[in-house]
Formats: C-alpha cells, structure tokens, sequence
C-alpha cells in the first residue's frame, strides 16, 4: 500500500489531467500491495463509483504509455498492472502461481539482474526489464 505517493502530481508530470476516473484507476493501483488484474480494478471501482469496463482498458492503456503504471504479462493473454518504478516504488521482481493465477510483488532485492551490462551490451534501447518467476504458491502447495 502507498501512502507517499501524490497521484494528482503524478499525473500532472505526466501531463495527463487528474480526472477522477484516472485518479481512482491509481489509487486501487497504488494502494494493493501485489499487482491487479483489470478484472480486479473495475470490482473494486464499481462498488463506490459508476465506471464501465471499457474506460478501465482505457485508462490503463495511457497510464502504461505514460509509464505511470507497469504492465505485467503472466506468460498468456491475461496482464497485471501494478505501480510503475518511481521515487516511492522500486523495480522489483514478480512471482506467478501457475496454479491459481496470484501475481504477487517479490522484494526488490529478492533477485538482482544487472540491467547495466545487459544495456552495454545490446545495441538496441532497452526501456524495462521485466522479471517474472513462475511456480506454485504456499497456498496451493496446501
């Protein structure tokens, strides 16, 4: 959960508007503590405001292309979407139940990859390093 971060100003850094549509698209972002699917997004939003799926996809479509917030691929068709890094979040690795589809956030300093030689080395610009590890959680394990 993020408490430091100042959505409004994020946005504004952006320079998106802070409506109240991409204000509460980040909030629910920023205030879990693992990644949402949008699916999640829109139950947790339709239960306090009137907000159709639709403008969902969209905002999270331009808070990605704005890099506000990341777009997390489970190995399918389905995404998660958590806080971009920033000055409040670092990069940090992501863990995958195969089983039961909980993307959860893993410590930044849980798996170290050094992005620094990758991009000395490979002629193209790189712009994310997205690192997802795949297995069964604690609690299918049960």
């Amino acid at each position: 959960m993020c408490n430091r971060c100042n959505y409004e100003n994020l946005l504004n850094a952006a320079d998106l508007d802070a409506t109240d549509n991409r204000l509460r698209v980040l909030e629910v972002i920023g205030n879990n503590s693992y990644p949402l699917s949008a699916a999640d997004i829109f139950k947790t939003l339709e239960r306090t405001c009137s907000i159709n799926r639709v403008t969902i996809y969209r905002i999270l479509d331009l808070l990605v292309e704005h890099r506000l917030v990341d777009r997390i691929s489970t190995g399918g068709r389905a995404f998660y979407y958590g806080m971009a890094p920033n000055e409040n979040h670092r990069s940090h690795p992501h863990f995958y139940c195969t089983n039961c589809g909980q993307m959860d956030c893993l410590t930044p300093d849980s798996l170290n990859v050094d992005s620094g030689a990758l991009r000395k080395t490979f002629p193209g610009r790189i712009d994310k390093v997205e690192i997802r590890v795949d297995g069964i959680c604690t609690n299918c394990m049960k």
